[in-house]
């Protein structure tokens, strides 16, 4: 049973005499921690205060399908819980599980209110109104955060889809006009007598069409054009410059036109060298269709890595891979004045870690580094395998970072931005997941020209970490 000189040990209780610990103990009782036991659950009432005396215990919430490890409560003194003192509403923020052997004291928030109310009136009444403010402003600015920062994404995203899918879609609409003309060659090229055999000799010379390896200037390109057009329009070929361009960004020459002339009969010159056209825009158009999907499906695989969606939360994390993603996702924010440079090094291990926390920190370095370049410049992104860590660096070429910038970077609530500016994840909450969540550390190295944000993370986290 816990004892006066047990809370004596304990800095939570200084300046309580010795009559108020004995009040104090007389209200509450002692609960022991068993590791692995529940002593609260997430969403109950909390109607009751608990401090540790001595042990550990872990905070979990429920977070989508899981349970993720919020904190912990290892240090004497650290308590929990009894909101309704203050909040008839008041619920536990989170579960507590017993980690390591120890006791807690446990004193019912009403009793604590009575204590507060007698001992420190004045305090009570502030107490009462800081939580209650505070629950409001702080549920008001997440809230309105988190959907300014989702719709900055999802507008961004939104922008980066839709180039593809309308690039996509056009190419839809033309290649159903180039099938039709295809289809229309054909016809005309069987009305006026074309053989198989004639047909295969022309089919050969398309397929040993081969496109230029290095694309030609606009100038060369037009001489070209405008060469193949005044041969076609000599041959009698009808819409001769609407056949130029394909057969020239095909590859076609005078030598080849006069090659196929050869081989059709001289009625079929202009149907035979349409089909050739028209098949080569149809092929163009499935190119630029099959681009246009691979960067759809592109950008949701980035997304789903990004948001780690289906994936536990705890897992064997590819650092590049979470940093790649971020870079995809961030996309509209690095154009156009951004110069991306990735050095990924070689053998970079997996690390144990929450990839969906990591992206956060990473999206927000990488925020801060454009906005200190005042989006123009080069943000140069570097990994590597570092002993038994990995070392990740956000490097920018703005202006810098002041020392005394430096020295309050990773405060709660300091910010340099003006409103409405960033991502709404701080600093400071980067910092609690890489140094707390993690069991690294993030370090800031600046100068005029080279800002660097260096996270190191351990390959392996050491047993009892969150």
């Amino acid at each position: 049973m816990l004892v006066l000189a047990d809370l004596r040990t304990v800095s939570l209780f200084d300046g309580l005499r010795d009559d108020q610990l004995a009040e104090l103990l007389a209200v509450g009782d002692e609960v022991t921690v068993v590791p692995g036991d529940v002593l609260f659950h997430e969403g109950d009432p909390a109607d009751h205060w608990w401090a540790l005396v001595d042990g550990a215990l872990d905070l979990s919430r429920h977070i989508g399908r899981e349970d993720v490890t919020v904190g912990r409560m290892d240090v004497p003194g650290r308590w929990a819980g009894g909101f309704r003192a203050w909040d008839e509403h008041g619920v536990y923020l989170a579960t507590a599980r017993g980690v390591a052997a120890g006791r807690m004291l446990r004193v019912p928030a009403e009793s604590l209110r009575d204590l507060a109310d007698r001992w420190f009136p004045f305090a009570a009444h502030l107490v009462a109104g800081l939580y209650g403010t505070a629950r409001s402003i702080e549920a008001t600015a997440r809230q309105r955060s988190g959907l300014v920062t989702l719709g900055t994404l999802a507008a961004g995203l939104a922008h980066e889809i839709n180039n593809p899918a309308a690039a996509s879609a056009r190419s839809a609409a033309e290649l159903e006009r180039a099938c039709d003309g295809l289809l229309e060659a054909l016809r005309h090229m069987a009305v006026r007598g074309l053989t198989a055999e004639a047909f295969e000799s022309l089919d050969s010379l398309r397929r040993g069409l081969a496109p230029p390896s290095a694309l030609a200037d606009p100038l060369e390109t037009a001489d070209r054009e405008e060469e193949l057009g005044d041969w076609l329009e000599r041959a009698g070929v009808e819409r001769s410059w609407d056949l130029a361009a394909p057969l020239v960004s095909a590859g076609a020459d005078v030598d080849w036109l006069e090659r196929a002339a050869a081989t059709v009969p001289p009625d079929a010159l202009g149907a035979s060298l349409e089909w050739v056209a028209r098949t080569i825009d149809v092929s163009s158009l499935l190119a630029e269709v099959r681009e246009s999907t691979r960067r759809v499906s592109e950008l949701v695989a980035g997304i789903k890595t990004y948001s780690q969606m289906d994936r536990a939360s705890h897992q064997r994390v590819d650092v590049r891979e979470g940093i790649e993603s971020t870079l995809l996702v961030m996309g509209p924010r690095l154009r156009p004045g951004v110069t991306v440079v990735r050095d990924w090094g070689s053998d970079v291990p997996l690390v144990d870690g929450m990839p969906g926390e990591l992206n956060q920190v990473w999206t927000n370095l990488v925020d801060n580094a454009v906005d200190a370049m005042d989006g123009t410049g080069t943000l140069t992104v570097r990994t590597r395998a570092a002993g038994d860590a990995v070392v990740v660096e956000v490097a920018d070429s703005g202006a810098g970072m002041s020392p005394e910038v430096q020295q309050r970077a990773f405060e709660a609530f300091f910010t340099t931005k003006g409103v409405g500016r960033g991502t709404g994840l701080g600093l400071d909450v980067a910092h609690r997941i890489i140094v707390d969540r993690h069991g690294g550390s993030i370090e800031i190295e600046s100068q005029p020209g080279d800002t660097r944000f260096r996270v190191r993370l351990p390959v392996s986290r050491a047993p009892g970490t969150p």
